[in-house]
């Protein structure tokens, strides 16, 4: 089974994404921010990321730039409610392949999901 990280410091979203990756057929590995994180990153098997922008501790540009300098093929998806362009750029810049703005549907964001994958 392929393992997913989902990084938010929302438990309400992080449940929200795991539920609808379980039922996709995923594993989930959650952290409630980007040095969480790196952390799950480095003790699983991870296959994509998704990840928040705005968390404590370590928001989530930096998080994918960390995770950029350790590993520069698994997928990155940001899930967050910035649509700003500028934040965008910034995001695509430091390596994350898609961007997906809350709220998400759930059908929606699994063939999103699949389709990375694939």
């Amino acid at each position: 089974m392929r393992t997913i990280l989902a990084v938010d410091d929302s438990p309400a979203m992080l449940n929200m994404v795991r539920q609808t990756l379980e039922f996709g057929g995923f594993k989930v590995v959650t952290a409630g921010d980007g040095q969480q994180g790196l952390g799950e990153l480095a003790a699983n098997e991870i296959c994509l990321i998704v990840t928040d922008i705005n968390m404590p501790v370590m928001d989530g540009i930096t998080f994918i730039r960390e995770v950029r300098r350790a590993n520069d093929s698994v997928p990155i998806l940001t899930l967050t409610t910035e649509f700003d362009d500028n934040i965008k750029q910034a995001g695509l810049e430091a390596g994350a392949n898609g961007w997906i703005v809350k709220p998400f549907q759930p059908a929606q964001f699994l063939d999103i999901i699949k389709q990375v994958l694939n």
